[in-house]
């Protein structure tokens, strides 16, 4: 049998550090809790013990603080986001009926060791979770502690037995105490012995084993005359360290194995969930409400499978008079539920399925999705680009409740139904939930699929006043209804249409590469005089750095690092590194664009890719299957990739682009007036910069200048640290920092702006864009530096990011507009970042880039110019000018 203890104050401290900040809607931080749990059942799924209980410390001094007052007295007082999570924690627990032990005058390190002990007597094995070192003196055959360890928001663990303890440090975990009596602990405030370090420490135990041995045998040891006199000096400081550094294995502690055998949760914790906001781990568990409550009105009870044409003309009847109905359906509009509210509050859904309808279907689609039917969804554009493969319209969709989701909570990360019912009405989705939307397609379980069908339909329409509301709110009203809904068509539209590629061309260009590859391959085994596996960075290490013995190798845990940044600092040392680079980039360009591209090449030659529009916390759109926005552009061989997107026969690819949109903006929200007023004088902004910062006349300004320049001009939006600058433009950091001092002396407003954009984020808990898009940062309350950085780097760029994405948005929505008001025949198919790609007939090229240049430079009134360029070509290089 086996049991595990978890050391609660040690594990939650980890989860609270390793995690982004996560809080409810009532503002209470929940991470801590959240990683505990996932982390505490990751641990289970590998130990599958058949007891579990958890210790804690307590608030009252132990009797170690009460011996000696320094006794962990440099430790810093608890963060109140920590401190505020620990009882709800234990309320998790004891609702996971999971025992948890504290005992006034005790630390939960000699609980674990009382337990663990009392575990072997009774025959049982024990294993101690904690990522503490301390615990590892409790190590024996039968008891394994399991080392829990979070680094760059990674959790790991290592679990340590007396065979990988003593390989670790060559003496018998017991002796761990006797290491600690020497070498002190900073963290407990345990002394040592002053002077003696962890590897003179370490090579005494190893020696002689324990602080008894040592001292019966000085001054003989094999020790240095100093370090002999420092132990003889500090040997009452090492007997009293060694006290305290002794868990205690034997604390009156009223506990029995079989008292925490493994048990079912109990009803509460379904409702403590959903109070908390676990919706994922309320899916994991499979948690059931036990208790009925009073259900929220819904439509099942009056819901009808319509299948005569009479019978749907009525309800279109009906649907057109009201204010809006709800529409939710399966991916091929094979299938679809709509509600609507009549007469007395009351609703009605009506299912509609193609296999049972005994009239026109498409016609019933098509009138269905008509401007005259006002319509609410979920996902909308997926529904319209499901409508428009059909040649249905995608007109009178009013609200998306996947869409005021994402505005309300951009980092919230997950927009579906279930998650997003328990997070507005804590309660989770009636019906058969677990169905998720793409399981409904073939309708095999048909009752299921169908009650699945009504059960999100009606989370739609429950959602839609909730989320209306929180977007009047928050004052996103307009953003939502002037730039996001509308972008929905203009999406699914592009979607369509796809970007034509030359598939001869890039099937050319992947044999290129190819042959490029084995050559690169064969000179680089020539410089390492062997054939190794040049994408195993174990191997391509061993080559580089201990046959070799090129320089400045950084070793890790798996080996030698040989990423990116590694080996562009060796660059230059031997050529094999250059051509490893190389190879990278060529196997790259192959494997994910020329091999990736032509599997995705639709019969008639079109690529289609989708864009996911609640994604990015700014606002930017992405693009998946396949991602277009990352066709390479920064090398010349990568570039030509763009030359394999082409116009079709008879037609040129018109793109137009912003010019520094974001330091533009940065120069208008800021208010700067020498900012301002270079990019009204009309010259080279960088240019300007540089002059300014260097002291010298525009003219006098070199290439190195005003790269430079441009970097510091790039870094401020996104928060850049003199050390970051320094590594981008080749300087010291002394110098990098100089050059900063000098921007902000040349912008002082922009340094004025940063400091009040921060500290209004830090008392709002929220940074916006100048159409209102908002970005929570709890991160600014974390007592945790990093993550406070990282807070106060978001703060800095969002509102410059975020307005860039509005801004490329509702550029989107006016030129698509334009095109269709002027009757034109372009079609705008893609937008990279701040680029837009029309395409259309030859005769159209010129109207057509004018009204690009009109409408992206129009579309908000700065104080500085907005600048739009476009040029044309036959393929997507040469557009880009």
């Amino acid at each position: 049998m086996k049991l595990m203890v978890i050391d609660g104050n040690s594990i939650i401290n980890r989860s609270f550090y390793g995690i982004r900040p996560l809080s409810t809607r009532d503002g209470l931080f929940t991470h801590a809790v959240y990683g505990f749990v996932t982390t505490m059942q990751r641990l289970l799924d590998e130990e599958q013990p058949e007891a579990l209980c958890v210790t804690f410390d307590r608030r009252e001094p132990t009797f170690r603080h009460t011996a000696d007052e320094n006794y962990k007295a440099t430790r810093r007082a608890m963060p109140e986001e920590l401190a505020m999570q620990i009882p709800v924690l234990k309320q998790v627990l004891d609702a996971m009926d999971i025992p948890r032990y504290e005992l006034v005058g005790w630390e939960a390190d000699d609980l674990i060791g009382t337990i663990s002990r009392k575990c072997e007597r009774a025959g049982w094995d024990c294993v101690a979770v904690t990522g503490d070192k301390d615990s590892l003196q409790l190590i024996t055959d039968h008891t394994k502690v399991k080392l829990v360890s979070t680094r760059m928001g990674q959790t790991t663990t290592k679990d340590m037995t007396p065979e990988t303890f003593r390989e670790a440090y060559g003496f018998d975990p017991i002796h761990m105490i006797d290491l600690k009596a020497l070498m002190g602990d900073t963290s407990d405030n345990i002394p040592g012995v002053p002077g003696v370090g962890e590897k003179t420490a370490m090579a005494l135990v190893q020696a002689y084993g324990s602080i008894d041995e040592i001292y019966r045998r000085l001054p003989d040891i094999n020790a240095k005359p100093a370090a002999i006199r420092k132990l003889t000096e500090g040997e009452e400081s090492a007997r009293h360290s060694y006290w305290l550094a002794t868990i205690v294995t034997d604390v009156p502690l009223d506990f029995t194995p079989e008292d925490n055998l493994r048990r079912p949760f109990k009803p509460e914790l379904y409702d403590l969930f959903l109070k908390l906001e676990f919706s994922k781990l309320i899916e994991k568990y499979g948690l059931k409400r036990t208790v009925q409550r009073e259900e929220k009105p819904d439509c099942t009870a009056t819901a009808e499978i319509v299948t005569k044409q009479t019978r749907a003309e009525e309800l279109l009847q009906l649907w057109r008079q009201a204010k809006a109905v709800t529409v939710y359906g399966l991916g091929d509009l094979s299938a679809l539920v709509v509600q609507c509210e009549t007469e007395g509050d009351t609703c009605l859904a009506a299912e509609l399925y193609a296999d049972r309808y005994g009239g026109d279907w498409h016609a019933l689609l098509k009138a269905l999705f008509s401007a005259d039917i006002r319509k609410v969804g979920h996902n909308i554009k997926d529904l319209m680009g499901a409508a428009l493969v059909q040649a249905l319209p995608t007109e009178g969709f009013v609200f998306d409740t996947a869409l005021a989701a994402y505005l309300a909570d951009a980092t919230a990360g997950s927009y579906d139904l279930p998650r997003l019912f328990v997070t507005y009405f804590n309660e989770e989705l009636p019906g058969p939930a677990h169905l998720e939307p793409d399981a409904f397609a073939p309708l095999g379980d048909r009752a299921a699929a169908q009650a699945a069908l009504l059960s999100y339909t009606a989370a739609v329409a429950a959602l839609h006043p909730v989320l209306e509301k929180r977007l009047r709110e928050m004052d996103m009203t307009e953003l939502y209804e002037t730039v996001e809904l509308p972008l929905c068509a203009v999406l699914a539209r592009m979607e369509r249409r796809g970007f034509l590629v030359d598939g001869k061309a890039l099937a050319a260009f992947g044999r290129d590469m190819a042959g490029k590859i084995t050559d690169l391959e064969q000179r680089i085994y020539d410089q390492a005089g062997e054939t190794f596996n040049i994408n195993s960075p174990k191997q391509l290490g061993t080559v580089l750095f201990e046959k070799m013995q090129l320089p400045h190798g950084k070793k890790t845990k798996t080996g030698w690092s040989t990423n990116a940044d590694v080996l562009e600092k060796l660059r230059w040392q031997a050529p094999i590194v250059a051509d490893v680079l190389q190879y990278r980039q060529y196997a790259k360009l192959k494997s994910t664009y020329a091999d990736g591209l032509l599997k995705v090449i639709e019969p008639d030659g079109r690529i289609r890719t989708s864009f996911q529009m609640t994604v990015t916390a700014t606002g930017r759109l992405s693009s998946t299957e396949p991602n277009l926005q990352n066709i390479p552009t920064r090398t010349e061989v990568g570039s030509r990739i763009r030359g394999m997107f082409v116009a079709a026969p008879g037609h040129v690819l018109v793109d137009a682009d912003y010019s520094q949109v974001e330091l533009r903006l940065l120069a208008h929200i800021s208010g700067d007036e020498a900012m301002q007023q270079a990019f009204l004088s009309g010259q080279d902004f960088h240019t300007l910069t540089a002059a300014k910062v260097f002291h010298v006349a525009p003219e006098e300004v070199t290439s190195r200048m005003r790269s430079s320049a441009k970097a510091v001009n790039f870094g401020i939006v996104y928060g850049i640290s003199a050390f970051s600058l320094a590594q981008d433009i080749g300087v010291s950091v002394a110098e990098a920092k100089e050059y900063m001092e000098r921007y902000f002396d040349t912008y002082r407003g922009v340094k004025r702006y940063m400091e009040q954009v921060v500290e209004t984020a830090r008392e709002k808990g929220y940074v916006e864009t100048l159409m209102h898009r908002r970005r929570a940062l709890p991160e600014l309350k974390s007592s945790n530096f990093n993550m406070r950085s990282f807070g106060e780097r978001v703060a800095l760029n969002m509102p410059i990011q975020g307005t860039a994405a509005d801004i490329m948005k509702l550029a989107m929505v006016r030129v698509e507009q334009r095109l269709q008001a002027e009757g034109l025949a372009a079609k705008l198919i893609m937008q990279v970042h701040d680029e837009l790609i029309v395409e259309c007939p030859e005769g159209e090229k010129e109207a057509v880039e004018r009204l690009l240049e009109e409408e992206m430079s129009g579309v908000v009134h700065l104080s500085v110019p907005l600048p739009a360029q476009a040029h044309s070509g036959k393929t997507w290089l040469e557009a880009k000018g």
